[in-house]
């Protein structure tokens, strides 16, 4: 299993599979997760915690939508998203972590990464933008760059959405329908299917070899959606230890009094049209509803 297993975390048994969640149950347990990751937040600013959280997954399993109900409520400044580019051909001729290196968190800071530096093990890797060479110095030195990390004191969390090859097809369909979400479709997410064996492979592989005591990976089952987002915040809450804060929430102050002070005339500025009126007005008409 490789000289990083010698004292492997333990394993969970694959959980089966189940009925999507309730959106009343979901939204209800949503809600209370998404408190307690405020208070996290609160806690890492006072503390000056450090944190990193790692999403890889197959594309459309669910990362995206996951990180984004995460920092829903965090402040931009505190919890930030890093989904870098393919890099530039000065970034090609760095070393390879050189780039994510810029992206960690200063003391308080949380950064989630949408993607990693394990594109080399996964997209890189499947689609031979990286050379044999490269992948394996990858897998060598990913454990190692982890490692001084979690030395320095920077807490890391990484994790795996898994999604069936039947429900990743589904999802690139309905995306396909929707104008809002064609855009997440490119032809490198589609590679997916026909290359679902290729990425099964380099995942495997990747696991074998970075899957380690001081950053282990934690497989997310994202058949269901709302599931996945509900577990994944869970355990991020659960696996790292912290303390409510009391945040300092400065005191309301009373208006003053008038001074005299006369403004001037509403017309001289320029509004935006009160579109909102004409479409109440709209779906009143198309009701039959009285003015």
């Amino acid at each position: 299993m490789g000289k990083h297993h010698a004292n492997r975390h333990p394993k969970h048994p694959k959980p089966p599979k189940v009925k999507k969640m309730k959106l009343k149950v979901y939204e209800h347990e949503l809600r209370r997760l998404q408190t307690e990751l405020v208070a996290m937040q609160e806690w890492a600013r006072d503390t000056g915690a450090r944190v990193v959280v790692v999403f890889e997954g197959r594309d459309a399993a669910g990362k995206g939508s996951a990180i984004k109900r995460i920092t829903e409520y965090l402040s931009p400044r505190v919890a930030r998203i890093s989904a870098l580019p393919a890099p530039t051909d000065r970034e090609k001729s760095e070393w390879y972590f050189q780039r994510y290196v810029a992206h960690l968190p200063a003391a308080g800071e949380i950064v989630l990464f949408d993607r990693s530096w394990y594109n080399r093990a996964g997209v890189e890797r499947v689609m031979g933008f990286c050379t044999d060479d490269q992948h394996a110095r990858f897998l060598l030195q990913a454990p190692v760059f982890e490692q001084m990390l979690v030395d320095d004191g920077i807490v890391v969390r990484k994790y795996w959405f898994s999604v069936s090859d039947v429900e990743q097809e589904r999802r690139f369909r309905s995306r396909a329908k929707d104008p809002m979400r064609q855009w997440k479709l490119s032809p490198m997410d589609l590679e997916s299917i026909t290359r679902w064996e290729d990425y099964s492979q380099a995942k495997d592989e990747m696991m074998a070899a970075t899957d380690t005591e001081w950053a282990p990976w934690y497989v997310v089952e994202s058949e269901d959606k709302r599931r996945s987002r509900i577990n994944v915040m869970n355990h991020l809450l659960t696996s790292i230890p912290h303390e409510a804060v009391q945040p300092d929430v400065p005191p309301i102050p009373d208006r003053p009094a008038p001074r005299g002070y006369v403004r001037p005339p509403q017309d001289d500025q320029h509004y935006v049209p009160d579109h909102a009126a004409a479409v109440l007005a709209a779906h009143a008409a198309a009701a039959g509803d009285r003015p």
